[in-house]
């Protein structure tokens, strides 16, 4: 379980990454990479929002930021 915490965190990293460079300079990495469209580029999205959702779970069932008193 640490090890795909650890890996959802790093995609969500890259999603947001990426984000920031369609926000900022209208630029997309992964289009620019694998072709607009592309299989590949489909598979990486959706790989970034299945992390997003583990990251949810996660938070919510283990609370990581939650004060100890």
């Amino acid at each position: 379980m640490k090890i795909a915490t650890i890996i959802s965190f790093i995609l969500v990293l890259v999603g947001a990454l990426v984000w920031l460079l369609v926000g900022i300079f209208d630029f997309n990495l992964v289009a620019f990479i694998f072709g607009p469209g592309a299989l590949v580029s489909r598979i990486i999205y959706s790989l970034v929002g299945i992390s997003a959702l583990w990251m949810i779970f996660y938070w919510a069932m283990y609370r990581p930021f939650r004060q100890i008193d």
